[in-house]
């Protein structure tokens, strides 16, 4: 029987104790932020004891100049009864160190290769880390803060090369607006009423 989010967290408490470190209520959805080093127990009993069973996505955000830097958050979904119940799990870290879930939710495989790539963190007892969008010998980590928008020089011989893009004009600016952009750029896709 699968177990609300907050029927979840409560179980987390109970369970878990001082392990569950904080509980985010935001806009009717529930992350709950747990210590690394009882991250894949708790995750086995979310999958186990309280139904959520399908993993929708892994993130990673880079908080440079903080400690700690990074924040890992993993989105796992009920599918008993409604499959409508969605739950967050994360943890922070500064050595960009976490451990993976992939062998609790085969679905994370590629999720977790995705957050290496481009964000560095690495993913212990992953069956398979490496990169998955960058070629390989790639140095950089592109989401990490230090990386600059521009993108950095690079060649890999054998395998590709890439110089930095000009951000004049280039992908990443976006041209000036009139004083009317509130006409052409919409901030909602709700239909007006009159």
């Amino acid at each position: 029987m699968p177990l609300s989010p907050t029927d979840a967290v409560a179980a987390l408490k109970d369970k878990f104790g001082d392990g569950v470190l904080e509980v985010i209520e935001f806009r009717g959805e529930t992350a709950v932020e747990l210590k690394a080093d009882i991250l894949v127990e708790a995750a086995t009993f979310l999958r186990d004891g309280a139904d959520y069973d399908l993993p929708i996505d892994v993130m990673a955000v880079d908080f440079e100049d903080s400690e700690p830097r990074f924040l890992v958050l993993w989105e796992i979904m009920s599918t008993g009864n409604s499959g409508n119940l969605r739950l967050r799990v994360r943890t922070t870290e500064d050595e960009a160190e976490v451990p993976s879930l992939s062998h609790l939710y085969p679905g994370m495989n590629w999720m977790e290769r995705e957050v290496y790539d481009m964000s560095g963190v690495k993913f212990a007892g992953h069956p398979d880390l490496r990169r998955i969008l960058m070629w390989p010998g790639y140095p950089y980590h592109p989401l990490r803060k230090e990386f600059p928008l521009e993108g950095k020089s690079s060649e890999e011989p054998g395998f590709a090369f890439s110089n930095p893009a000009p951000l004049e004009g280039g992908p990443f600016t976006a041209a000036a607006v009139s004083e009317h952009a509130h006409e052409s750029e919409p901030r909602s896709n709700a239909p007006k009423l009159d």
